[in-house]
């Protein structure tokens, strides 16, 4: 019998320095058949030269609009009777999509599975982006199982789900991967897997990624006020109160100016704490890199906790003060219009 088509597709804006490894990953894998369609969010740094150069099917949204209606284009444009999403800045270890049909095939239940990046950058630049892919893989290899949080940037699903379940919301450019998480779990399991694997290329510098992870809790408040409770994965009950904790050693610091030097063991305390909410990882990162690297790990980490409570404060301000903001994921759920190949 012959094996299901898969279209594997990559949405794309601006990752010219990425794009080509992403590509060649998918064309390197050993399944028989694939098809590989590139849509190009109306780029400006080459990525659509690239592309081209790989000899692959490109689409384009016909004018910027985000990764979310760069997923939708390339679902209208698929043949296939399973869709891959592959972001441009992953890419995939050998056997990734066999995994993902074999997956779908046995558990006819789930309604997506989601593979998990390595501990290694795809292109190492910085010690930031090494600190950003421990933590992002020992999340997801701590929450090995059915989840309701969507890796869109490596992930797979049956057609038939994907209309069932509608489009991702593309009046979402950030967050629409929460959202469609959240809808797809209502009515199936959502799995995420190892046997799934890539390497991720993180951001590099330290602001451009604080700023991301900000948006992005502050953007996921309106959906959580609705939902009423974490998220199934790795956006546990302790991870959200080391956030909070980091705020509380943050602002700990001005306590020896006020109470005397004896008070820095409040801030060591609070410390000590955020360390134990999430004891596993750090030790997963000393035991694999050392503890001459700990102190790095656990500043960065720091920066990322106390990111996401600052991001999340400003969320529940603006959820009170804004009711369109509110109303964030109530908006109508449009399909774009699909451009023609390129």
């Amino acid at each position: 019998m012959e094996e299901p088509l898969v279209s594997l597709i990559i949405p794309n804006y601006n990752y010219a320095r990425s794009l080509g490894l992403s590509i060649q990953s998918a064309k390197d894998q050993d399944y028989p058949n694939l098809e590989i369609i590139v849509v190009d969010d109306c780029s400006t740094d080459g990525s659509l030269e690239i592309a081209r150069s790989h000899g692959v099917r490109v689409v384009s949204t016909g004018t910027n609009s985000g990764v979310a209606t760069a997923r939708n284009t390339g679902a209208a444009h698929a043949r296939g009777s399973i869709l891959f999403f592959l972001d441009s800045d992953v890419a995939l270890r050998p056997g990734a999509v066999r995994a993902a049909v074999d997956l779908l095939a046995a558990h006819p239940e789930a309604g997506a599975v989601c593979g998990m990046y390595e501990p290694e950058p795809l292109i190492r630049d910085s010690l930031v982006e090494e600190c950003r892919c421990l933590q992002a893989y020992y999340w997801r290899t701590s929450s090995e199982g059915t989840v309701s949080f969507l890796i869109s940037a490596m992930c797979a699903l049956r057609v038939e789900v994907f209309e069932e379940i509608g489009p991702f919301n593309p009046n979402l450019r950030q967050t629409e991967e929460v959202d469609y998480g959240q809808r797809l779990s209502r009515r199936y399991d959502l799995l995420l897997t190892p046997v799934i694997r890539g390497f991720h290329d993180d951001d590099h510098e330290m602001w451009p990624l604080i700023r991301k992870i900000f948006t992005r809790a502050r953007l996921r408040i309106p959906l959580y006020a609705r939902r009423r409770r974490f998220a199934k994965g790795f956006e546990t009950a302790s991870r959200s109160w080391a956030s909070l904790v980091s705020l509380l050693a943050a602002v700990s610091l001005a306590a020896p100016a006020l109470l005397g030097p004896a008070a820095w063991l409040l801030p060591v305390l609070l410390l000590c704490t955020v360390i134990g909410l999430d004891f596993g990882m750090y030790r997963f990162v000393a035991a694999r890199r050392g503890l001459a690297f700990m102190p790095s790990f656990i500043g960065v980490q720091l920066a990322f906790n106390l990111t996401v409570a600052v991001g999340v404060v400003f969320g529940v301000v603006h959820w009170l003060c804004s009711p369109s903001f509110r109303r964030l994921y109530d908006r109508d759920r449009t399909v774009p219009s699909v451009a023609p190949a390129l």
